[in-house]
């Protein structure tokens, strides 16, 4: 046990900083302090020793120099149980400085918000993360403090034990250091490794030229996708699914996790009431409603009620009792939402292992991180980088002689967002805004088309007078013949295939509207 006597402050985020100064000051322990937070603290009442007496030097080069100086960094350095380094600090008139209460300039947040080279430069922080460093590499005589989610814990432990911190705190506070220093040098490397060979020019290369991403781990996972693989899951931000609550059921297993993603993900698509049934990572039912949830609930569930059985629900609006009471008629693995009524959460918890969760942002989310312009995929001996996919069909072009009606591009669409998240090749059928066949990951477009309305057949579904969405051209007439000839009314696809012409006069031999977008949803 180490008692504290001496502590330099140096905070960015100021947070909660003036009752940790003063609950430590009330211990007896002596507070250096720099510039901004030195003088928040002694507004506050609260005696400190100002950086610049301390070291008998001035803050000075517009604050960039304060803290680097002999008497800091030999105070945190300073082995107390090495005798030849006591001697040296006391020959240096260096006393010991026994807590390390630092976090570093907001680098991350001023480049996520947009700013110059200059201004991203200013905010790179150099003394703290070496003060920090040198109080984590020396924590069996120093605590060092960069969360200010600590101060309670750190608090309560010295006033028990008479101002001393055991050593587990010490080590578990420096194994923070070194992930946080890790993070916030990897952040500035993959800022600078992303600007262009002129740095006074503002726009940003597309990818760094080395990138170093960070992760929390979340919790270890029972398995993975299978029970002899292991897993885990990491967070990259505390956004999406790694920021949503489990309000109730067992643990999300991997697969679990990636479906409920999935959920998440196409219900945020919709700024209506839309729902989304989920399984093996595939929409296998997906509605919008102006009316309700449970009517967009049951069209997403008939699409395909047999393969729903064992899905994840995603649900963009706030569960009721009554969708509750519908859900409660199937097994499901979880339900995904912005939140449940308590009478709803009572329904949904007499099945003891579905899990409820609660996301805090549905749909996309804007990180502060690097990591949220990539979508990132392992390969062998490496990993893929590419732009997320976010394209919408915002130019649509009508190549028939047919255009859609305004009903007919509602679907259309609809459609076409929700092909979108569906496994290459990807076939939608829709109308009145719900899925009524989906075919998915076949290794031919035409297959794809074919289990669509095989699906539609299944759930007893009207496919006359539907639209149909393609993630890709169409390689051959063949797509718009059959669907044709199961009464679709309009297609919407991207074009671009050398027979293009051939599939365009052939929706115009059936009196099809067929609109391009110009824009590809392959999803492998």
């Amino acid at each position: 046990m180490k008692k504290v006597r001496r502590a330099i402050i140096s905070v960015t985020d100021k947070e909660g900083v003036i009752e940790f100064a003063r609950r430590l000051s009330g211990m007896g322990v002596e507070i250096v302090s720099t510039g901004g937070t030195g003088r928040m603290i002694q507004d506050a009442g609260v005696e400190i020793i100002p950086i610049d007496s301390y070291t008998g030097f001035p803050e000075m080069l517009d604050g960039r120099l304060k803290t680097l100086h002999p008497k800091i960094h030999g105070g945190i350095l300073g082995m107390r149980d090495n005798a030849e380094h006591q001697k040296e600090m006391t020959n240096h008139g260096i006393p010991p400085i026994d807590m390390v209460v630092v976090n570093l300039y907001a680098f991350e947040d001023t480049i996520a918000k947009g700013c110059k080279m200059a201004e991203a430069i200013e905010n790179i922080d150099i003394g703290g993360p070496t003060m920090i460093r040198a109080a984590a590499k020396n924590y069996n005589d120093v605590a060092v403090v960069t969360d200010s989610a600590d101060y309670a814990a750190i608090l309560e432990e010295m006033e028990a034990k008479g101002g001393t911190l055991c050593n587990d705190t010490r080590l578990k506070l420096a194994k923070k250091v070194f992930s946080l220093t890790a993070r916030y040098d990897a952040a500035i490397s993959n800022y600078l490794g992303s600007l262009p060979e002129m740095p006074d020019v503002e726009d940003r290369k597309s990818f760094p030229d080395t990138c170093t991403l960070q992760f929390s781990k979340i919790q270890d996972l029972r398995y993975g996708e299978n029970p002899h693989q292991k897993a885990a899951f990491y967070a990259s931000s505390g956004c999406g699914l790694a920021g949503a609550a489990q309000l109730h059921g067992k643990a999300l297993s991997f697969n679990n996790i990636l479906d409920v993603n999935a959920a998440l993900s196409i219900a945020g698509e919709f700024s209506e009431t839309a729902v989304v049934i989920i399984k093996h990572n595939n929409p296998c039912g997906a509605a919008v409603s102006t009316k309700s949830v449970l009517d967009a609930y049951k069209h997403a569930l008939a699409c395909d009620s047999t393969s729903a059985f064992g899905g994840i629900v995603g649900i963009n609006r706030t569960v009721t009792a009554d969708v509750a009471e519908e859900l409660n008629k199937i097994f499901l693995e979880a339900i995904i939402a912005p939140g449940f009524d308590e009478d709803a959460l009572e329904i949904l918890k007499s099945k003891k292992n579905l899990r409820l969760m609660a996301a805090k942002e549905f749909g996309p989310t804007k990180e502060a991180t690097e990591l949220s312009e990539f979508d990132i995929k392992r390969v062998s001996g490496g990993v893929l980088f590419q732009s997320l996919d976010t394209g919408s069909a915002s130019e649509l072009k009508t190549v028939t002689e047919r255009g859609p009606d305004e009903e007919e591009l509602k679907d259309l669409l609809f459609a076409w967002n929700i092909g979108r998240h569906v496994k290459s090749n990807a076939i939608i059928l829709a109308s009145g805004s719900r899925t009524v066949g989906i075919g998915a990951g076949q290794m031919s477009r035409i297959d794809s088309t074919q289990l669509a309305f095989m699906k539609a057949a299944n759930a007893e579904l009207e496919v006359k007078g539907s639209v149909l969405a393609s993630d890709a051209f169409f390689p051959f007439r063949d797509n718009v013949d059959l669907a044709a000839e199961k009464g679709v009314r309009a297609i919407i696809q991207p074009g671009g295939s050398i027979r293009d012409d051939e599939v365009i006069a052939a929706a115009n031999e059936h009196n099809i509207a067929m609109i391009f977008t110009g824009i590809r949803h392959f999803r492998h």
